[in-house]
């Protein structure tokens, strides 16, 4: 029997007018702004009518260390919504918003798979309501007035080569990452070095994902520091003037935008910063409206629980006074052996030596989510070539470290698939409380933050620190930035900063090459490695698949 593609599967759905699925959460259409018959971005109205409800549970969906064989962490967490909705809880989704970066590169979409997705996932994956558009253009016109202000007379005296922010665009184009700017003549602006990042990794994407409204995102919009003065002086947006026409761009992409999943679970889906370059997680106000409306909240961080649900726990809790009540931690056996030495393509034959080898990394994963004192329970996104024997090793194993433990089918079989899973949530819940606390306290200073971070999560024996990076944490902290919390910036692949360490990586030192100060979100940004800002394509680009056929029909997205 042939499978059917998730975009098959997707142009399938029925799916319910949004207007439906906002009545079914209570919401009235004049709370919504909608853009078409399936799209909708929640009204500020709407929060005034909701702010004094009492919030539902929050549970995060992260996993371990993302592998070529795959653990399905948002089409798991798109199933556990749809589980809840077939006992017929109160669920709903919040997500963030895919990339148009991986999408058109290697990684693909951010809808999830077979049938745990959202949709539309045509347009979730695309341009959806433009969000990522008006977070490009407010970061490029800064970027625009701060070479205008060079070009005009430099009043401020703004010394160019301290400049830190750059140009950002949507895409992986690694020939944009070091460019020169400014050639031409005198007339054509003031040359210097220069760069552009990937949309995903804007200061801007995350103050938009850590603001409360619309006031709170220009205020930090003027915060961002923009660079120094010929005496050592810091800039800011503010200095600029530019932060009311960027707050101007944005008033809209800060209001979340509703969606549904396959079952018609409703899904918030809004703000999409990268896990291994930003803190990786979706709105704030996202996560709020959500916890208004729903009794159950399933969000997700990005990449596996040493990136996302780290900052997830560490930055965005911190920031926003949120209190998650559990935690599902996702694998696979697959995932499990190759964290064990086996290549891909032998992953699927039994080999319970390989997955005992492998299953270092979920430990790793547990004992550290186990660290902010909220329950934990692993799911198994199950394959038809797991074994009875494999399935039992990761289950008993789990139970005995203190975690609850179900298996999922969904991107089989839909919420369906879910409901041991969703059970054994609700299960936890109601027996297990959490003590949810941050790894770290705010008056730490940002060097020990960053080792805390490596050793205890990362299990490093210490850092190393480039050229420079002690004296830049010095002079932040002396600008009034220490009580701030770190966002390491590392592979994804490793718990180590070598994507080659696999499994649970000893006797390594993490290396923090460079570090700054995202002000206006509220951290500090330390570049682990060869961690980069801008990706590149690959060989074959994920964009060689993609089509359209004269009726609009796309093709290809995965």
């Amino acid at each position: 029997m042939a499978f059917k593609s998730d975009i098959e599967i997707a142009q399938e759905a029925t799916m319910l007018p949004i207007t439906k699925v906002a009545e079914n959460l209570g919401i009235e259409e004049e709370d919504l702004e909608c853009y078409g018959r399936y799209k909708a971005k929640l009204s500020n109205s709407l929060w005034k009518k909701i702010e004094n409800r009492p919030d539902g549970k929050l549970i995060l969906v992260t996993a371990i260390n993302p592998t070529p064989a795959g653990e399905g962490k948002t089409t798991t967490a798109v199933g556990l919504g749809e589980a809840f909705g077939k006992l017929g809880k109160n669920a709903i989704i919040a997500l963030r918003e895919p990339s148009l970066g991986p999408c058109m590169g290697v990684k693909g979409g951010a809808a999830g798979g077979g049938y745990a997705q959202v949709v539309p996932m045509e347009d979730i994956n695309l341009h959806f309501t433009g969000d990522l558009h008006a977070i490009s253009t407010a970061h490029n016109l800064l970027s625009a007035m701060v070479d205008n202000h060079l070009q005009q007379g430099n009043e401020l005296g703004i010394d160019p080569r301290t400049i830190t922010w750059k140009r950002v665009v949507d895409l992986n184009d690694r020939a944009l990452r070091q460019i020169i700017i400014g050639l031409g003549g005198k007339s054509q602006g003031v040359p210097r070095e220069s760069g552009y990042m990937i949309t995903v990794a804007s200061e801007i994407m995350a103050i938009l994902c850590l603001s409360k409204d619309l006031m709170d995102l220009k205020e930090r919009i003027s915060n961002i520091l923009i660079g120094y003065t010929y005496d050592g002086k810091p800039v800011y947006c503010k200095d600029l003037k530019a932060q009311g026409a960027m707050a101007a761009l944005l008033k809209d992409a800060i209001k979340p935008n509703l969606v549904q999943t396959l079952e018609n679970t409703p899904a918030i889906i809004h703000g999409g910063p990268f896990a291994n370059i930003a803190h990786g997680c979706n709105s704030l106000r996202a996560t709020r409206y959500a916890l208004k409306l729903a009794d159950y909240v399933v969000t997700e961080a990005g990449f596996g629980a040493d990136l996302g649900a780290e900052k997830f726990l560490d930055i965005k809790c911190r920031i926003g006074g949120l209190k998650p009540d559990a935690i599902v931690l996702v694998a696979t056996i697959r995932a499990l052996k190759y964290n064990g030495g086996i290549k891909k393509e032998e992953t699927s034959k039994p080999n319970l030596e390989a997955l005992k080898k492998g299953f270092v990394n979920l430990e790793a994963h547990i004992r550290n989510l186990q660290q902010y004192d909220v329950p934990v329970v692993v799911t198994l996104n199950s394959f038809v070539t797991d074994t009875e024997e494999e399935v039992e090793f990761v289950e008993s194993t789990c139970r005995a470290m203190g975690c609850d433990f179900a298996l999922s089918k969904v991107w089989e079989k839909g919420g369906e698939g879910g409901i041991d899973l969703a059970n054994e949530v609700l299960k936890t819940l109601e027996n297990k409380e959490s003590h949810y606390h941050p790894l770290y306290p705010n008056e730490m200073s940002l060097e020990d933050k960053i080792k805390t971070i490596a050793t205890k999560i990362y299990g490093a024996d210490g850092v190393t620190f480039g050229p420079g990076t002690k004296t830049t944490l010095k002079k932040l902290t002396e600008l009034g930035y220490g009580n701030l919390p770190v966002c390491i910036a590392k592979t994804q692949y490793s718990l180590s900063d070598n994507q080659k360490k696999l499994g649970r990586p000893t006797g390594f030192k993490i290396t923090i090459r460079q570090v700054n100060v995202s002000a206006g979100a509220g951290f500090v940004v330390a570049l682990a490695g060869d961690i980069m800002t801008m990706p590149g394509l690959p060989k074959v680009p994920a964009a060689e698949a993609i089509d359209v056929d004269a009726d609009g029909n796309i093709t290809g997205l995965f």
